[in-house]
């Protein structure tokens, strides 16, 4: 039996999801944002099965615990996130790749 993890977006990463799907529209169209959406979701889903999602990266240099995890192409955005139970995953936010990412991201987020 799976046992799958808990995921909890934190307002700053449910903005951005909301952010990103709305810069699509106005700049690729709605059909695009769909597609984008979908793929979003799936990266999300992808860490319901623990904080070492395989393509993920520990990121102390950003939080003590913190893991960033790609978004597949044509994505360029990184899912911030931490482990903060046994069972709960925490996305702090999803920033673009050119991003600094340690600007945006605080110990204190939710």
């Amino acid at each position: 039996m799976t046992e799958w993890w808990r995921v909890r977006l934190t307002k700053p990463a449910e903005l951005d999801f909301a952010a990103i799907l709305q810069w699509t529209i106005q700049n690729f169209g709605i059909r695009q944002a769909r597609a984008y959406r979908h793929i979003l979701r799936e990266a999300l889903a992808a860490t319901r099965h623990g904080p070492d999602v395989p393509g993920s990266v520990p990121r102390a240099d950003i939080l003590e615990g913190c893991r960033t995890l790609h978004v597949p192409r044509p994505g360029r955005h990184f899912l911030v996130y931490r482990a903060v139970s046994a069972d709960t995953i925490e996305i702090l936010r999803i920033l673009h790749d050119a991003m600094d990412l340690s600007r945006h991201v605080r110990p204190d987020q939710d």
